[in-house]
């Protein structure tokens, strides 16, 4: 009766200080003691145990927070996001990671010295980790801030600095060795958070209790109707699109979708995970572990995304102000949520017109009424608004990062319900957060200052460097989380670009072609992280373009290299990257004997 009694904010801080306490116990438990400890946790995780932290660095905030909600407005067009991530774990799980683990190096920019026996190299492999991982890590932050802003009514910038406080705790303490164990109940508690609140609704909407199945069931309410018919029919009836059809064009989509493809193969602080088992059977097996683990999300989001649509769209368009559920008001406090009454009839309308030309602020004014200052509001209660909206079919901003957290509001269900998506959320960030936050401190300490810089330096130097390392990262990371570039799957869409403009031709032609040798390795990852790395700034970032003296061109289709997005430009640039690499090599002389030696023995299955 006590519990039955607790409202959502108390369910959200009893279930995230329990949560938070499990991951700083756990980084304590397991705290690192030696380089290896910190880097790959001296190699002695378990399968089993790798392939849950592998599924949990992996699954980040855009996975639990922004995929389906991207697939809510999106419809078949985000099926991209599914298609790439999870195309591209398959082709690290089969391509890579047997080989990565064999060669033995502690990081990505390692195995890039190595092979390709330059100094030079490992630098350029360095600055794309740290470039790639910033990119990445930003989205994670974002999440976190977005989380707590909700449901502990702080504001953003406090629940980043709060997320900074925790992953630095045990990232900084634990590395690697105290960073998997933590995963593996992250991953649990990310899981169970995500698949309850989906079988409840999928339950409600079709009696279905397998959300998969749920997906394509008839609805209880509409006998003989399917969900995604309904959907569709509510789509057409306010003027958007159906649900199930798809705008894109097949060349941005077959780019977008390769890009996060080959992103992932590429990804260092995926790759990184493979080094931290005893053996090359055991980097196989986890990956396939990881891959199951995955999937048990990855299958879910489409049904999340296509309940939270329908709730929304059954629940908002058309009513009054003072009709809208608690729920959209509470949301409006975030800033994720508004609505500006253009016509003056105090009904919500919403439809395929342009929303907010950026995020909406407050006004912020005030009225005296009695001894109190209160906030001014519109005729009809509404909330009002520093910035207007534009289109004319329009009157709604909804922040698609919202969608997976407002779902559970949506569907009414009980607030232990609600804390749990909260407590999921904020383990997909902070997991991934520490991995990328490793990624770079060991890029840092070991391949920058160990490697080049300082190569005399001991063990317990290089962990004092990765330690302090990883303080600089957060708190960079804490900055890109409080100004992030954009909703948290667009961010991470940017990661994967340039991941696969840089890492994955230089990883693939170092262990499956002997002749590739350093001039050509660096070369191409020069040419294609910053061919990348530059059309997603030029179209992406008009202030930095114009701080630059340049004109920025609109981020709109007929601007864009053959009508290809800034989110799909990787596969351009990994194209470019894989092109300059093989000619560079081919008109350089081949690299040494021993090193092709290596290469050979990189595929070789036993010994």
């Amino acid at each position: 009766m006590m519990f039955a009694a607790l409202s959502i904010k108390e369910w959200t801080a009893i279930i995230v200080l329990v949560t938070f306490a499990l991951y700083i116990g756990i980084a304590w438990w397991s705290r690192a003691g030696s380089t290896g400890e910190f880097y790959v946790a001296a190699k002695s995780v378990s399968p089993w145990a790798n392939g849950a932290a592998t599924a949990a660095d992996w699954m980040s905030a855009a996975s639990f927070l922004s995929m389906a909600g991207i697939i809510s407005f999106a419809g078949r067009d985000g099926c991209r996001y599914l298609m790439g991530w999870t195309g591209g774990y398959v082709l690290l799980a089969l391509l890579l990671a047997p080989y990565l683990r064999k060669f033995g190096r502690f990081t990505v920019p390692d195995f890039v010295g190595e092979r390709y026996y330059s100094q030079a190299a490992r630098v350029v492999a360095v600055v794309c980790a740290i470039f790639v991982s910033f990119t990445y890590v930003a989205g994670q932050m974002r999440g976190v801030g977005v989380v707590f802003s909700r449901f502990l009514d702080v504001s953003v910038t406090l629940g980043v600095i709060i997320g900074m406080a925790i992953v630095l705790t045990y990232a900084v303490l634990g590395g690697m060795k105290g960073i998997t164990y933590t995963q593996v109940a992250q991953y649990c508690v990310l899981i169970f958070a995500f698949m309850v609140p989906a079988i409840f609704i999928s339950f409600t909407l079709t009696g279905n209790v397998i959300p998969q199945f749920g997906f394509g069931a008839d609805l209880v309410s509409e006998p003989g109707v399917s969900l995604l018919e309904k959907l569709d029919g509510l789509h057409q009836d306010l003027g958007f699109e159906k649900f199930t059809s798809g705008k894109k064009s097949t060349v941005d989509m077959f780019c977008i979708t390769a890009a996060l493809m080959v992103g992932t193969a590429g990804l260092p602080h995926v790759i990184i995970r493979f080094f931290t088992v005893k053996k090359v059977r055991d980097a196989r097996l986890s990956a396939g572990i990881a891959l199951l683990f995955i999937a048990l999300l990855y299958t879910t989001a489409p049904a999340v995304a296509a309940f939270a649509r329908t709730n929304l769209l059954q629940e908002i368009p058309g009513k009054a102000y003072a009709e809208l559920p608690t729920w959209f008001q509470t949301w409006e406090n975030t800033d994720m949520l508004a609505w500006v009454d253009k016509d003056g009839d105090g009904k919500v309308k919403y439809g395929p017109g342009k929303p907010f030309e950026k995020k909406p602020k407050q006004l912020g004014e005030t009225v005296r009424v009695g001894d109190k200052d209160v906030e001014k509001r519109g005729p009809h209660g509404q909330r009002l608004w520093a910035n207007k909206l534009t289109g004319n079919d329009n009157e709604l901003y909804i922040d698609r990062d919202i969608m997976v957290l407002a779902n559970p509001e949506m569907a009414g269900l009980a607030p232990w319900v609600i804390a749990l998506v909260a407590a999921g959320g904020l383990a997909a960030a902070l997991s991934t957060a520490a991995g990328l936050l490793l990624v770079i401190s060991t890029a840092i300490s070991h391949d920058l200052m160990k490697k080049v810089i300082m190569p005399k330096i001991n063990d317990k130097q290089e962990l004092l460097f990765a330690r302090l390392a990883a303080v600089v990262a957060v708190v960079v990371a804490g900055l890109f989380g409080i100004y992030p570039p954009g909703f948290v799957a667009e961010v991470v869409a940017f990661a994967f670009g340039l991941a696969a403009s840089s890492f994955f031709p230089i990883i693939v032609l170092g262990i499956f072609w002997k002749r590739m040798n350093r001039e050509g390795a660096i070369a191409g990852m020069v040419c294609g992280i910053l061919f990348t790395g530059c059309y997603i700034i030029y179209f992406r970032f008009p202030q930095l373009v114009e701080f630059l003296g340049m004109t920025p061109l609109k981020d709109e289709a007929s601007n864009w290299l053959w009508g290809i997005s800034p989110e799909g430009i990787g596969t351009l640039g990994m194209v470019l990257n894989f092109a300059v690499a093989i000619i560079v090599s081919l008109s350089t002389a081949p690299p040494p004997e021993k090193i092709q030696h290596l290469v050979g023995s990189i595929r070789v299955p036993r010994g």
